[in-house]
């Protein structure tokens, strides 16, 4: 089979590193790939979100089969557009894509299907945000609704920086139009993790956890990142705690996509705060996590392909 891998990054070269070892591929191409990917296949000069040029590639390569790695073509419909033209496409419809790239629509999820999460608020006028920040006395987390590349989150240990966050979002446009909306939650404290599973629409299939630290500076300190790098197993997910994700979250987050009218298939990365309480959802990405995607295909010994 000829496959598409969609992206330019390390989550792109450790998929690509993974494809190559399954005996069903015949040609690899990714699209625009990078130096490391050149060694397993050959790199095509086409951004991710040029959908029409990248079905127009398929179908002029015969390939049978899209990855994508990053969430912006998937928000932007690239799966759609490929099962509208007869190519499979491993990934969410721009509708299932929404539990990331909505994170007022993921909490209505989660609220919905009762999925533990940090209270929140969703704000789209500054001042009504500002309000609501001003009357807390508690650390608080304000994050654009949209897609903001993992930078869009703010930890704010004081409300006034809670508020000079909302303000660079939603008035200075920080992340452009992905900062329409903030939510301003309750922080969680614990350790995070990361939870990705293979997921048809209604079955659930895991892969090994993983940790991710996102702040730039050592310590966990400074502003977030994508990822300054990730290992597995995360020692935090035992295999009981493993069990209570799977049923506390993945299950009815999953249920709760079909009932929606929005059925799941690809990805499933689940960014957890392991809490005194239990688990609870950060946030939902719909797509190979970068950096865990590294260590996580790494330990696999599974044909990814077939998968």
């Amino acid at each position: 089979m000829n496959v598409l891998l969609v992206g330019n990054g390390g989550r792109e070269h450790a998929i690509a590193w993974k494809l190559t070892q399954s005996k069903g591929l015949n040609r690899l191409y990714i699209a625009p790939g990078n130096p490391g990917t050149a060694a397993c296949g050959t790199n095509v000069p086409i951004e991710p979100t040029d959908i029409p040029a990248l079905v127009d590639f398929a179908k002029g390569r015969d390939v049978g089969l899209l990855v994508v790695g990053p969430e912006a073509p998937l928000a932007e419909g690239i799966v759609d557009a490929f099962e509208q033209a007869g190519i499979k496409a491993f990934g969410p419809t721009q509708a299932a894509a929404q539990l990331e790239a909505d994170k007022a629509f993921a909490k209505q999820i989660m609220r919905a299907n009762s999925v533990p999460t940090a209270e929140s608020r969703t704000f789209d006028v500054f001042k009504d945000a500002k309000a609501y920040i001003a009357s807390r006395d508690e650390s608080v987390v304000i994050k654009a609704v949209g897609l903001a590349a993992g930078k869009g989150v703010f930890v704010c240990d004081d409300p006034s920086d809670g508020i000079l966050a909302a303000e660079k979002i939603m008035v200075d446009r920080l992340f452009g139009d992905a900062g329409r909306q903030v939510l301003v939650e309750d922080r969680l404290l614990g350790q995070e993790a990361s939870i990705l599973a293979f997921v048809d629409g209604r079955n659930i299939y895991l892969m090994e956890s993983s940790q991710d630290h996102k702040p730039i500076g050592e310590g966990d300190t400074g502003p977030n990142t994508g990822g300054m790098g990730a290992y597995s197993p995360a020692p935090i997910v035992t295999d009981k705690m493993m069990d209570q994700i799977v049923r506390e979250i993945l299950v009815p987050t999953v249920d709760g996509m079909n009932r929606n009218g929005t059925p799941y298939k690809g990805v499933l990365y689940a960014g957890l705060m392991i809490t005194q309480g239990g688990p609870r959802v950060l946030e939902f990405n719909v797509r190979f996590g970068d950096p865990e995607t590294q260590p996580i295909l790494m330990r696999m010994q599974g044909d990814l392909l077939e998968v």
